[in-house]
């Protein structure tokens, strides 16, 4: 098993679950939350100054996949639904998965 972290852009959010969901996908974890990258965020400059917003948000994605066989097509939709072109558009990261226990399942 693997797990696949994602982490992209806010507004491509809704695009990559559905592309996921095309592909038979639906299992995921998704979470706000805030980082920063290469970019090292943003500056701004108004009459008081110039100020940096370095935490930009972002969305990160979780999914676990059983058949490693279907990685790569994992990722590419990933990728091909989350891309601008733009700096900033996010990461993906694999890591194996030792384990997988259902809590329900417990007998006590």
């Amino acid at each position: 098993m693997k797990m696949i972290v994602a982490i992209v852009r806010p507004e491509k959010y809704q695009e990559v679950k559905e592309a996921l969901k095309d592909i038979g996908v639906n299992g995921m974890t998704f979470t706000h939350v805030t980082g920063r990258g290469k970019q090292a965020g943003v500056k701004f400059t108004s009459r008081v100054g110039e100020f940096v917003v370095d935490e930009i948000e972002k969305v990160k994605i979780e999914i676990v996949i059983e058949d490693d066989s279907v990685l790569g097509k994992v990722i590419d939709t990933i990728r091909s639904s989350a891309c601008t072109g733009r700096s900033g558009d996010g990461r993906i990261f694999v890591m194996p998965v030792e384990g997988s226990y259902k809590i329900s399942d417990y007998k006590y």
